[in-house]
């Protein structure tokens, strides 16, 4: 059995043939391949896109959505081992897992960090606890990971530019009022070299470096598809000639979970917002963002107006994409 957990436990080719089905899901999008089958959709965390192309997508597939919350429409859930529950959670992931795969085909999740460990939130252990008491495909629509936001990103990218490797790649920290999930840089920074792009990761300063893990899976893309990884704090050199901006905000790990400190050390890098001057310096370069965006704090309206922001592509991609991953993990 199959998860989508990450889409570095999938081949190239694997990934390609996601791209080509999403494609042609575009082009037709009605189909009943998933009459009779059903998904599980469980929110830990607010979505207006997830939500919305996973439900939209299995009904245009013939298939029914189940949305759950847990702790507000569903019961609260643990899933550490050995856990004593004597907390707000009722119920554990073992359950969970075993009770919607005799109702469900499939089981989707998304559960962000938790914000306080970091040494703990890095190990993504809520889905793989989910993935290994599930006895039907789970899919990731968000943890310390995105990896469905990445197929979308590259769909979009191939729409609008062709073959991307080779091509530079500006994934560019921005400012935001708090700490963010780091997990849509992760998955920028592994998809981009998965394509063999040329990435540069612009960071402030090295605080903001991404989590070692991804940082040491980014090199080996980089050296199997003949991309590269760099990381600079120098906004200049690292929009210069870029034929793609992509732009995210994300929390300082050596202060996770310290709220104010982490504050303190952001406030000075406000300019690192996406506008038209630093644009200016790159090859003409298309700007995308996963979305939600805050206008003027992290692009300037400009640059979202501009005929080059290919966001609204980007997110409209995630309903073709997450079709095709759900269509392939039923073989349907």
């Amino acid at each position: 059995m199959q998860h989508f957990l990450s889409t570095q436990d999938w081949t190239k080719s694997e990934l390609d043939q996601l791209l080509l089905a999403a494609k042609r899901l575009q082009q037709s999008p009605w189909n009943e391949r998933m009459r009779r089958r059903s998904i599980a959709l469980l929110f830990f965390n607010p979505s207006l896109r997830t939500r919305t192309s996973f439900e939209l997508g299995m009904h245009q597939l013939g298939g029914h959505a189940v949305v759950l919350q847990p702790g507000k429409d569903a019961w609260g859930i643990a899933f550490e081992e050995s856990t004593v529950m004597d907390g707000s959670e009722e119920e554990h992931m073992k359950e969970v897992a075993g009770v919607l795969s005799r109702y469900c085909d499939l089981i989707a999740v998304r559960a962000f960090p938790k914000g306080q460990d970091w040494l703990v939130d890095r190990q993504d252990l809520l889905i793989h606890h989910l993935a290994k008491y599930s006895q039907v495909p789970v899919i990731n629509m968000e943890t310390i990971l995105h990896p469905c936001q990445e197929l979308a990103f590259i769909m979009a990218l191939q729409q609008r530019i062709g073959s991307v490797a080779k091509k530079r790649m500006t994934l560019t920290w921005t400012w935001h009022p708090k700490a963010l999930n780091t997990a849509v840089a992760n998955s920028a920074l592994l998809i981009g070299t998965r394509f063999g792009m040329d990435v540069t990761l612009l960071i402030p300063e090295q605080a903001y470096a991404l989590d070692e893990q991804f940082m040491q899976q980014a090199h080996s893309n980089a050296q199997a598809s003949g991309g590269s990884v760099e990381v600079t704090t120098n906004i200049e050199q690292a929009y210069r000639d870029a034929d793609v901006v992509y732009a995210k905000s994300w929390g300082a790990l050596p202060l996770y979970g310290q709220v104010q400190e982490e504050q303190k050390l952001r406030e000075p890098y406000r300019h690192f917002i996406v506008d038209e001057a630093k644009m200016s310096l790159t090859n003409n370069a298309v700007f995308s963002h996963c979305l939600p965006l805050r206008r003027n704090v992290k692009a300037t309206d400009a640059v979202m107006d501009s005929p080059q922001c290919m966001a609204l592509e980007e997110a409209e991609n995630r309903l073709h994409v997450q079709k095709a991953i759900m269509l392939k993990l039923l073989n349907a």
